[in-house]
């Protein structure tokens, strides 16, 4: 089975940084798409951040385009997402996920197959 468990969440100041990773087993599915989420209190998961497993390609949501990098350790099986010049409006629950598909020009939770349980990010 695949699982994803997400780490590196915490409590940060307004421009401040985190790093977050999504160590991820039983997975099999090369070149197929993985993401990152996120679910801020009373609203609807949003897109961050998408990468090709195993390429080059990312894409990024508009409200963290310059801040926000999601990259890839294969030998450690782990998925990143770094967080810079961070804001109030980042604060929400994160999530790794990943699609049986490739990555598409926009980031749809409809599309992902495997989630992990979440790490919190507040921003204060």
């Amino acid at each position: 089975d695949v699982q994803l468990v997400e780490s590196g969440g915490g409590s940060v100041q307004s421009g401040g940084s985190l790093r977050l990773s999504c160590s991820v087993s039983g997975w099999t599915y090369f070149g197929s798409c993985m993401a990152w989420f996120r679910q801020a209190p009373g609203k609807e998961h949003e897109g961050v951040a998408s990468k090709v497993d195993g390429k080059s390609w990312t894409y990024y949501g508009d409200s963290v385009k310059g801040r926000f990098t999601i990259s890839q350790d294969n030998a450690k099986n782990t998925l990143y997402l770094q967080l810079t010049s961070l804001r109030p409006e980042d604060t929400a629950m994160y999530y790794c996920a990943a699609s049986r598909r490739g990555c598409a020009r926009n980031i749809l939770t409809s599309d992902f197959h495997y989630w992990g349980q979440g790490t919190q990010v507040t921003v204060s």
